[in-house]
């Protein structure tokens, strides 16, 4: 596939390449080899409080190596459009961090520096590395187009307290329980279940997970689409259900897209959460640890034919350097720096997700409940998404008909299996 193709239907995309300038990237003022760009992704309660996590370290290496490290944190809205702009216009930042479900993607462009083993070997080497992550960063039969920095994988949080208000004694472990379940913690103003509806991402993740469990795929073994399949259609359809028949979900959430599901769950607004590592972010937001529980995403009572046993993609975020740097061994320091047994620790700590390399798991902080949880998923139920130069295409098509289905709810529209394959079917059509 060429990479003109791919990019074509991000042509705002491309049109919004001409304001990276104004960002700080590698081609103004990171002319002097002590400079570098770093765009971050959007891990915290808010761009804020990423930025205050994020400086201290950035000041260390700075400390280290007297290379300035000049940060901005992007919303996850833009992060996509954003990195495709600058692999088009060759334009952006030296350093970023990308969805891990993006690489293939992004590799395809030709913009991202390879980590073939030498340039593995620079930053620490291949053996340090957890296998499973470093699977998740490029095409399969190519060298690696970044390197993981946060593991992650999806949990299902739970208020106790409202739980326990409603005489709910345990969590969910299938969605008709979890329906069930929202509509008995569904009054006073309060909802069941928070859905970041509007954000095409998270809608393309668990359009993933469902589409799995009822024996669907997104994508045959040669690589093209199969978007509108029954399978899909029912995923889909039960998914966009918990607002639209359900009526668990608050039909404001179908506006969502910066993280507003977890502050719901954290002000008490919502009773349950689907969330990637959501503690770091909820104790910023002031939620006692003690106030909630984690369990594993929940499974269908009676899969259909072909349904598989996963509850989770394998979920996480990368470290890539454009090949447009100036800097390339200021960026392969920093990168080094960054998956360093110190700084795994403690951002990994910070962000309640886990280590990507095998010598900082053993801290104590990896084996709380949170983490126990996000272990076993991705130890025993969770897959990873295709790793096909469509997949953040997918991505962006197939979240967005989700979004305009979650918009349809809201505004009292019905969601129907026809209205799901139709949507479904015209993402499909413009893959080709």
């Amino acid at each position: 596939m060429s990479t003109r193709r791919h990019l074509g239907i991000f042509a705002a995309a491309v049109l919004a390449a001409t304001t990276l300038s104004a960002c700080g990237g590698s081609g103004d003022d990171a002319g002097s080899a002590k400079t570098l760009t770093y765009w971050a992704s959007n891990q915290g309660a808010s761009l804020e409080a990423d930025k205050a996590t994020l400086q201290p370290e950035l000041d260390k290496f700075e400390k280290q190596t007297g290379i300035k490290v000049n940060l901005e944190v992007v919303p996850w809205s833009d992060l996509l459009n954003r990195l495709l702009a600058a692999a088009t216009s060759g334009q952006g930042p030296d350093v970023v961090n990308i969805g891990n479900t993006w690489s293939a993607s992004l590799q395809a462009t030709g913009a991202l520096v390879e980590f073939d083993d030498a340039t593995l070997q620079a930053v620490g080497g291949k053996d340090r590395i957890v296998p499973a992550a470093l699977a998740a960063a490029g095409a399969p039969g190519k060298p690696p187009a970044a390197v993981p920095l946060y593991s992650m994988a999806y949990s299902l949080y739970y208020n106790k307290k409202a739980f326990a208000d409603a005489g709910i004694t345990a969590p969910p472990t299938t969605w008709e329980q979890l329906a069930e379940y929202g509509k008995k913690l569904t009054t006073g103003g309060k909802w069941g279940l928070a859905i970041e509806g509007a954000n095409p991402s998270e809608n393309a993740h668990h359009a993933f997970t469902f589409s799995q469990q009822y024996g669907g795929e997104w994508f045959d073994s040669a690589g093209k689409p199969t978007f509108d399949t029954p399978q899909n259609v029912a995923a889909i359809k039960r998914y966009v259900d918990f607002m639209a028949a359900d009526k668990i979900t608050n039909p404001s959430n179908a506006e969502y897209a910066q993280n507003q599901s977890v502050s719901d769950f954290a002000n008490g607004k919502a009773a349950m959460l689907l969330w990637q590592s959501a503690g770091s972010n909820l104790k910023t937001q002031n939620m006692a640890a003690d106030a909630y529980g984690i369990a594993p995403v929940p499974f269908l009572a009676s899969p259909p034919a072909g349904g598989k046993k996963v509850n989770s993609m394998v979920a996480g975020i990368n470290m890539a350097i454009f090949k447009h740097t100036k800097n390339k061994d200021g960026s392969l320091s920093f990168v080094k720096f960054m998956t360093s047994d110190e700084e795994q620790t403690i951002l990994n700590k910070t962000y309640g997700s886990l280590p990507a390399v095998k010598t900082a798991g053993s801290d104590p902080a990896f084996t709380a409940p949170e983490q126990k949880v996000i272990q076993e998923t991705l130890g025993t139920t969770a897959a990873p998404l295709p790793q096909v130069p469509d997949e953040s295409t997918f991505e962006t098509l197939v979240g967005t008909a989700i979004k305009e289905l979650f918009a349809d709810a809201a505004g009292g529209k019905p969601v129907t299996e026809e209205s799901v394959k139709k949507k479904l079917t015209d993402a499909q059509q413009k893959m080709r």
